[in-house]
């Protein structure tokens, strides 16, 4: 389960996946394509992540998160990550990628 943004860090994107590295690098290279959610408002950048035992457990936590506030998934995110800092080795793998 993981939470994507843009660099000024709106809209959040918020998704699962079994391969993050490579979830985040087909979002990068479909910023600006309007047929996704992702691509649309460019969310490449990771700011969360929480791995789970199952793949059930995951996907029950992203609809969960998925009908949260806005606020309250700032928080979460806070709580992990104070500073929003997009975490690098993904972004990393984006530069290699392009």
């Amino acid at each position: 389960m993981f939470m994507s943004s843009l660099t000024q860090r709106k809209p959040l994107y918020t998704g699962m996946t079994n391969d993050l590295e490579s979830r985040i690098i087909e979002h990068y290279l479909n910023r600006g394509k309007p047929n996704t959610f992702a691509g649309r408002y460019h969310c490449y950048q990771l700011i969360y992540y929480k791995a789970h035992d199952t793949a059930v457990g995951a996907i029950e936590r992203e609809k969960e998160i998925k009908d949260w506030s806005r606020v309250k998934k700032e928080e979460l995110i806070s709580q992990e990550n104070p500073s929003w800092t997009f975490f690098e080795r993904a972004n990393n793998r984006l530069a290699a990628a392009s």
